[in-house]
Formats: structure tokens, C-alpha cells, sequence
């Protein structure tokens, strides 16, 4: 081959696109607070944009005679043309502009289980080596309220530490004041001993039987459950265990009963979870016998273009170079972005009033109604691409007379009925978990029972389906629930 630079020419076809095909996109994906803050940010950015609430807007058309003056006053005060001229980032003089910054807001701390256990520990008499060493152990507990380590491992920790600040000090490590066993057990004690009972237990037998103690229930016979026979009673034999302790097996049901009633993580009720609102998107009533769909967007304020840079825009001549570009790219922008807007109203009002349309018996009678629906379907009704629905439906939540719902709640799979018809997934969980409810816990209904009703009710379903669909609602297996 012979080696060198050369040109060639050739033709291929690429698929590009556009970047605010990506943006719109994004304005589809986003739940209603983050469309906001975004709604923000470009009016920062595009002074072509102007946000205005409905109710000023209409106070702005009765009162339009009276405050032209003002308005023309203000325009006056402020020289548009050498502010666009000069360029600028946000519209409005430099000094105005660096003044209103935008801040992320900041979560408040709160206090945690952590916390919780510091501020006991500090009302207890106790030496400062003994604090160290609590606050040893309350740093390796977890948001649960379990130890998350082996005591063996805090006895090493805690040990290191202390020949390590003997170092710092000039001391020799193998006279360093090591902790002993007996002082970590001692201390675990006094931590087991706080509030909430159950906290710093190694396991979940341990976090029960510590419930047990304080409440005074040591001679009880929950707490000789917990503590001889705890493998046969997570497995409910109560059979064995009636033989064992020579109780009868309803007096062994009663005491599981009781034991059901404690905290299994007594931690978590003081773990910062955070507030988490949900506003919904869409919104469902039913008026005069007929469901209506309206979108919750009275808060969102309304975009619309800024009449006084549409003014200075129209003069072309006085613009060159880049500025002309940059007004040219701010104005396509504001009205590209006042379309969009538009657009993701329209779309999530066609997807909503469809799945209303088609979801009417859910609506009127339960979840157990519900049918079954994909996005394909949606898309091809509303002649939209899946991937559109998608986006639509994502995070989003609709208000209806059944509760605040996400869209994706309206979307399962089906199974065939004997009379040609199909049923939500979703709907079949609910009779599954229907069934469970009514049956007579001394005879619950197994998963092949369970097969037999849905039979008769037309509904085809195999067994390891309705155990797969009673795993996912959290539901025992028939031999688990069963009563004495």
C-alpha cells in the first residue's frame, strides 16, 4: 500500500437530533415541582420569557387603560436598547441581575437514633472512659436499632484506638489502658437498657427478648418462646412446641400472637426518612355521573413572551454580529419553549382521559375491575410514540375518587378469562388478597384453592402464579397462616 494523505468524498445518511427535541423530551419526564424550578431557571436565562399567574393576567386586562401610564414610565426608566446591545445574561440590568441569585434549598438536620441514644447517655453517671466506650458502641449501631458489628470487633476498635493516642503521647502502647471484656459487656448492658427497648441487640431474637424484659414479661411464656424455641416458632410449629412445653397449641398461638405485637426494628422510627409530598399532576372527578380530567396546574405560573424585548427585536438594523445571533436564539427559544409547554398539557390530558375512558370500572367499583392496559396501547389511540407515554406516565400522580394513584398503577399485564375477556394482573392480586382475608384462618385456603375460586369465577391462572402473586403481597403460605 502506498502510503500517504488523500481526499475522498462519499455519501451516508446520519440521524441527528436536535437538541431541543432532548429538551422536550425532559418536559415530558418532569413531575410538576421539578417543572417548576425549571420553569424558573429559563426565566433567569431567556429575557424573552415572562412568567405570569392567571389571576394577574386577567387584573392586567381590566385594568389595562389605567396602567398603561405606569407601564410606559417604567419602560422609560429602563434603556432596553442599550441593555440588548451591550448583551447580558437574564434581561434586566447587571444589578439587578447579580442580586437575585438563585439558592438550592437546604435540608434542616434532624435528629437521629444516634442522637437519641447521646443525649441519654449524657444523663448517666458515667467516667469519661466509660463515654468513650459508649459512644463506641452507639456509633456501630445501625438506623434499625441493631449493633451493626461483632462485640469482638468494637473490643479491637476501641483498643487500637487507645494504644494509638498512647502513641501520640510519648507512652509505650503495651502500658496503654486497654478495655477489658468484662467493661464491653458491661457497657453493651447499660446500652440495651436505653430507649427504645430493643435497641443495640446483636439479632432479632435478642431485640425481642430485651422488649420482653422491660416490659416485665421475663416469667412469661412469649418470652420462654423467644428464648428456648425461637427456630419453631418463626416456623409456626405449634404442634412441637405445645409438646415441648406442655402448653395447649392455642395457649402457644396466643403467646406467638403477643410476640407479633413488638417492634422488630425499634431503630427506625428515629431514622431521618424525610418528607416526602407528593402533588399530583392530573386530577379525576366525577361530575353529574361523568369523570372529567383537569390538570393541576393553577400553581404553575403561565409563559409568555416579553412584549417590550418583542419591540426592541423587531428593529433588525440595530443589531450585528452577536448580538443579532443572541436575540435571534432567545426569541426562537421562548417560543419553542411556550409550544412545548402546550404540548406536554395536551399529551398528559390524551393519556389521562384514555386510561379514564378505559379504566371506568376501577373508577366505579375497585381495584379488582381494573384491566389490563400497556403503553402500546395508549400510544397507538393517541398516535404517539410508546416512548412518549412513557415519559408521560413516569412519576407522575393523578388525584381520583380511589385516591392519589401513580400512572403507573393504571398499567399491568392481563390473563385470559373463560369468557374471552382479560383481567389486570393487579386486579387479580386484589381478589388473592381478598380471599386471604375472608378465609377461616383455622382452614386457610391453599394456593391450589385459591386456583379453583379464580376458576370459577372464569379467571385462568395457573398455581405457581397465584404463589408468585401472594410472595409479592406479602401473604403466608397456607401451612404459615394457619390457626389453631
Amino acid at each position: 500500500m502506498k502510503a500517504g494523505i488523500s481526499q475522498s468524498t462519499q455519501l451516508k445518511q446520519e440521524i441527528k437530533i436536535n437538541p431541543r427535541l432532548y429538551q422536550a423530551m425532559d418536559l415530558l419526564y418532569m413531575p410538576l415541582l421539578d417543572l417548576q424550578q425549571h420553569l424558573k431557571q429559563e426565566l433567569m436565562n431567556n429575557p424573552f420569557l415572562e412568567m405570569v399567574e392567571p389571576e394577574e393576567e386577567d387584573d392586567e386586562e381590566e385594568g389595562q387603560t389605567e396602567e398603561a401610564p405606569q407601564a410606559e414610565k417604567a419602560n422609560d426608566e429602563i434603556d432596553w436598547e442599550e441593555i440588548l446591545l451591550n448583551g447580558f445574561d437574564a434581561g434586566g440590568r447587571h444589578e439587578e441581575h447579580e442580586e437575585k441569585e438563585y439558592y438550592e434549598p437546604v435540608t434542616v438536620e434532624t435528629r437521629d437514633l444516634a442522637d437519641h441514644l447521646r443525649d441519654q447517655i449524657q444523663l448517666l453517671e458515667l467516667t469519661p472512659r466509660q463515654r468513650l466506650l459508649a459512644d463506641e458502641f452507639v456509633g456501630n449501631i445501625d438506623e434499625d436499632g441493631y449493633l451493626a458489628c461483632p462485640v469482638e470487633e468494637i473490643f479491637t476498635s476501641i483498643n487500637d484506638l487507645v494504644r494509638s493516642t498512647a502513641e501520640e503521647m510519648d507512652q509505650d502502647p503495651l502500658d496503654a489502658p486497654v478495655y477489658s471484656g468484662e467493661e464491653l459487656e458491661e457497657m453493651l448492658s447499660i446500652i440495651q437498657g436505653l430507649d427504645p427497648p430493643g435497641v443495640g441487640a446483636r439479632d432479632l431474637r435478642e431485640c425481642l427478648l430485651l422488649q420482653l424484659k422491660d416490659a416485665g414479661l421475663e416469667q412469661s411464656v412469649p418470652y420462654r418462646l423467644v428464648r428456648d424455641c425461637f427456630d419453631e416458632l418463626i416456623n409456626h410449629r405449634w404442634s412441637e412446641i405445645s409438646k415441648r412445653f406442655g402448653i395447649s397449641p392455642s395457649d402457644v398461638q396466643k403467646a406467638a400472637d403477643e410476640i407479633q405485637k413488638l417492634d422488630p426494628k425499634p431503630g427506625i422510627k428515629y431514622s431521618d426518612t424525610g418528607d416526602n409530598y407528593i402533588i399530583p399532576d392530573l386530577i379525576v372527578e366525577k361530575i353529574d355521573g361523568k369523570y372529567h380530567v383537569f390538570l393541576n396546574d393553577a400553581n404553575l405560573p403561565r409563559l409568555k413572551l416579553s412584549k417590550a424585548y418583542q419591540e426592541i427585536a423587531r428593529d433588525k438594523k440595530k443589531f450585528e454580529g452577536e448580538n443579532k445571533e443572541f436575540i435571534s436564539n432567545k426569541l426562537n427559544s421562548a417560543n419553542w419553549m411556550i409550544q412545548a409547554i402546550e404540548q406536554r398539557r395536551q399529551t398528559m390530558l390524551k393519556v389521562m382521559n384514555f386510561i379514564v375512558d378505559r379504566q371506568r370500572e376501577f373508577f366505579e367499583k375497585g381495584v379488582q375491575y381494573l384491566k389490563p392496559l400497556t403503553l402500546r396501547e395508549v400510544a397507538e389511540v393517541i398516535n404517539m410514540h410508546e416512548s412518549t407515554v412513557s415519559r408521560v406516565t413516569n412519576e407522575k400522580f393523578v388525584q381520583t375518587p380511589r385516591g392519589v394513584l401513580p400512572l403507573k398503577f393504571f398499567f399491568s399485564s392481563g390473563l385470559s378469562t373463560t369468557g374471552g375477556e382479560d383481567v389486570s394482573a393487579r386486579g387479580i392480586k386484589a381478589q388473592i388478597e381478598k380471599l386471604v382475608a375472608e378465609e377461616d384462618p383455622k382452614h386457610p385456603l391453599t394456593d391450589q384453592a385459591i386456583v379453583n375460586i379464580l376458576k370459577e369465577s372464569g379467571v385462568q391462572i395457573a398455581r405457581r402464579t397465584v404463589a408468585k402473586y401472594r410472595d409479592q403481597l406479602g401473604v403466608l403460605s397456607a401451612r404459615m397462616r394457619k390457626r389453631v
